[in-house]
């Protein structure tokens, strides 16, 4: 008999993609990645870093970084706001998307705006859900959709970002689990990690861009001492 096909589910954007997260299968995704997530943070000390995370994500000690919580087409956290992001250009070391992308109506903007803020040679962390694991059926139409690495890259490379060869698989498999070892490349895990650097120099010549420099913005500092902020200027909305 042939191989069965896995068919790709209808893709959720917004708070309904970002409510799955809070379900106890979508949280024991996230309680897989803590332990990469917290390598991510420290991986470049003295640089600001910024994670960008779908549903609720932890408050994190650490004053030099900024935690946004997600639901696709806003920010909420210590700052509240829109792309584009309320941050000078070239300003943190390391970025996390964590499942911001599975959410996300147009992922281009997302990727454009993590590249403008991270300095050259940064890093990006992307955490994805995974389209070939058993799991997806627990979030198959009633949660984010999914897409496999090589399409991930893809975006990634377009977006001015040099990704890694092979992903990281992390988390469960089927049953609703923590599992925060890593596996080379995918699997059949519930998702996988894909880093991927700002290339210092682009593939094709292009006029500079002018840095962003909002008035307002939040400093290279950020620091999550200034409270809630709402972001002035910034009602742009993804599509």
């Amino acid at each position: 008999m042939p191989a069965a096909l896995v068919q790709r589910q209808p893709e959720r954007t917004g708070r309904d993609g970002a409510a799955w997260f809070s379900t106890p299968a979508g949280a024991a995704v996230l309680a897989s990645e803590t332990e990469a997530i917290r390598r991510a943070l420290a991986q470049r000390p003295g640089q600001p870093w910024l994670w960008l995370a779908a549903g609720p994500a932890p408050p994190h000690a650490d004053a030099s970084g900024l935690v946004l919580n997600g639901t696709g087409d806003r920010f909420d956290g210590p700052l509240r706001c829109a792309l584009p992001l309320p941050l000078a250009s070239e300003s943190v070391g390391t970025v996390v998307v964590q499942h911001l992308a599975d959410i996300c109506g147009e992922t281009a903007h997302l990727f454009a705006e993590c590249q403008r803020v991270l300095v050259p040679g940064g890093c990006l962390w992307l955490f994805a859900l995974n389209p070939l694991a058993p799991y997806r059926w627990r979030w198959t139409r009633q949660g984010p959709g999914a897409r496999e690495p090589v399409s991930w890259r893809r975006r990634l490379r377009s977006a001015g970002f040099r990704p890694e060869a092979v992903s990281q698989g992390l988390g469960p498999r089927w049953r609703i689990e923590q599992a925060a070892d890593l596996q080379h490349g995918a699997g059949l895990r519930a998702a996988f990690l894909l880093r991927a650097e700002k290339r210092l120099v682009p593939l094709t010549p292009a006029r500079a861009r002018r840095a962003l420099r909002l008035p307002g913005a939040v400093p290279a500092a950020l620091t999550h001492s200034t409270g809630h902020v709402m972001a002035q200027g910034n009602d742009d909305k993804w599509q």
